[in-house]
């Protein structure tokens, strides 16, 4: 029987950053992994940039159990509704209660932060904002691993955050081959 697909939950909302939310949406699509894309309403978003990004589901109608990952990308307005929109909090606090693999990069830290599931771990998140994580271990490193967590800087990181995601859920060995094709060092 074949292996299933790993399936990664990412969620948006308007004011999402464009480029972590297309490179983690295509580097893990190269990886072979089944990505689904959320939204408030299951609609479009505009995101930070007036790029619209069409949506597949509503938070409301997935659930993070049936998802091997969560993905958040960043954004300011972006991290602030996911900080704050019940349904968004709630796949948070299931998917790391069932050890799931989390990922959340540039301002999107603040989301997993209001959902009180970060308490000690190390982090990191877009530059300037160690303050907002006075609580967490707070790295300057590109890519932080703390556990099945792992925090990125912003978008010139999204594409090293991508593919540790991927070597998190496929191995090293498939983070290799879905990099050498994008000429990846």
């Amino acid at each position: 029987m074949a292996e299933r697909k790993k399936r990664v939950l990412l969620l948006v909302a308007d004011g999402f950053e464009e480029i972590e939310a297309v490179t983690l949406i295509d580097v893990l699509r190269r990886a072979d992994l089944d990505v689904t894309v959320a939204s408030p309403d299951g609609a479009a978003v505009n995101g930070a940039h007036a790029i619209r990004m069409a949506t597949e589901r509503r938070f409301a109608d997935v659930k993070a159990a049936d998802h091997d990952a969560l993905v958040l990308p960043g954004g300011t307005n972006n991290a602030r509704t996911l900080a704050t929109h019940a349904e968004a909090q709630r796949l948070i606090k299931e998917a790391r209660a069932l050890g799931q693999v989390v990922g959340a990069i540039c301002a999107a830290p603040l989301a997993l932060k209001a959902a009180g599931v970060i308490q000690g771990a190390q982090i990191t998140s877009f530059p300037g904002m160690e303050r907002d994580f006075a609580g967490e271990k707070y790295r300057q490193e590109r890519v932080v691993k703390d556990g099945r967590l792992i925090t990125s800087r912003g978008p010139g990181t999204a594409l090293e955050f991508a593919l540790a995601l991927v070597a998190e859920l496929c191995g090293a060995a498939k983070a290799a081959a879905v990099a050498g094709p994008m000429v990846v060092d």
